[in-house]
């Protein structure tokens, strides 16, 4: 969930809506957002407050959303979207910033996903603003949404969540050992990056295709965003690339293949999942599993549906796009508001909901100026999955 792209030729064929959605009036939650006559894209909340990342929607139509502790103010890193309120989730106490006290506290929530048994799965960083790891932070908390509470938490060692790493997005396959396992990016832009395993059932983990060339970003990769080039610009200092690894991840619905791209990259690459969860299997041979999927354009999150399609932003061009499984690009929704597309959740409602959050116009890009005019949104457009 983080930032770089030039515009790509995509085959539209079968285009599920091609909405341009104009900068001035803003539609009324839940309204559909049109011109020219065609349906398209629903507001679905908007956001006032801190700046989300992450949106997950659960069986029932529950709808969560989580706020990183960068430079905003954060009330709670977690929050269920309620009657149009976000209400810190599962609780506030949980919430409340206690470095003292990491391993029980929410840090800084990167990532929120609900998995196949109906369960909230909250990714802590335990990083604040990108600084140092608090102690005890690193860790992934599983919530029981029949009773609200937490059910799980599985910290991270150091030889796992490296002092370097930045956790960033997770996805789960409940059908692979006793409990099931997930699968998280490191995408640190100062340290190796890789794909965290985590086993469910014994808190255990590892990192796989540590430092390989596919999780990495593009040496000197430079995107156009808001017509012009995106680069972290310091107010003191010359610009320079963002080295943003690994970042969107998804997986196949028969669980067998794990899609992922680096943030500072316009490819998709795939792996197997047998081979990433097998702890016996040599790195090289995890590697062998690897292919590159071609150009997507710049995403930040991904996802996938029924049908085996993989779902992701093109930043570049404000557009929600999907890869076909016979590898053909297409674009599903285009338009100016479109600005920086985060993360994206597939709704047992046939929705694909997305956040849509201007990350590109934070201060680290732009001299220290804050260049993002609220409200963010949360959008959502029919898919035929």
């Amino acid at each position: 969930m983080r930032v770089g792209l030039r515009a790509l030729a995509v085959a539209v064929a079968a285009v599920t809506a091609s909405v341009a959605l104009s900068t001035a009036g803003a539609a009324p939650a839940g309204a559909t957002e049109r011109t020219a006559g065609t349906a398209g894209v629903q507001v679905v909340h908007r956001y006032f407050g801190p700046m989300p990342t992450g949106v997950t929607v659960s069986r029932h139509g529950r709808i969560f959303s989580n706020f990183p502790r960068w430079i905003d103010q954060v009330p709670a890193t977690v929050t269920e979207i309620r009657g149009g309120r976000e209400v810190p989730y599962p609780n506030a106490a949980i919430n409340q910033l206690d470095t003292a006290h990491a391993a029980t506290h929410f840090i800084s929530v990167q990532s929120v996903v609900v998995d196949q048994a109906d369960r909230l799965w909250a990714l802590d960083t335990g990083r604040i603003n990108f600084g140092p790891m608090i102690p005890g932070g690193a860790k992934l908390v599983g919530i029981d949404l029949r009773t609200n509470q937490v059910v799980k938490s599985i910290p991270f060692p150091p030889d796992v969540a490296l002092s370097t790493t930045e956790l960033n997005d997770v996805r789960f396959d409940l059908r692979r050992g006793r409990a099931g396992m997930a699968f998280i990016t490191d995408s640190s832009a100062n340290g190796p990056n890789a794909i965290i395993v985590v086993d469910l059932a014994t808190g255990q983990s590892w990192r796989r295709l540590n430092d390989h060339p596919t999780v990495k970003a593009e040496p000197n990769f430079t995107p156009i965003i808001e017509g012009q080039p995106w680069l972290v610009r310091p107010p003191d200092a010359p610009p320079s690339s963002l080295t943003e690894g690994v970042d969107g991840i998804a997986i196949s619905p028969d669980g067998r293949t794990l899609f992922y791209c680096a943030l500072s990259s316009r490819t998709l690459y795939s792996v197997s999942v047998d081979a990433l969860a097998d702890r016996g299997t040599p790195d090289s041979a995890v590697a062998a599993t690897v292919r590159n999927l071609g150009r997507k354009g710049m995403s930040d999150g991904l996802e996938t549906d029924r049908r085996d399609r993989v779902y992701g932003g093109d930043i570049e061009r404000n557009a929600l796009i999907r890869r076909l499984p016979d590898g053909r690009i297409q674009t599903v929704v285009q338009g100016s508001r479109i600005i920086w597309i985060d993360t994206l959740s597939m709704g047992a409602d046939g929705f694909m909901y997305f956040t849509v959050n201007q990350l590109n116009r934070l201060p680290r890009f732009h001299e220290d100026k804050d260049l993002r005019v609220k409200p963010y949104v949360l959008y959502r457009v029919r898919i035929d999955h």
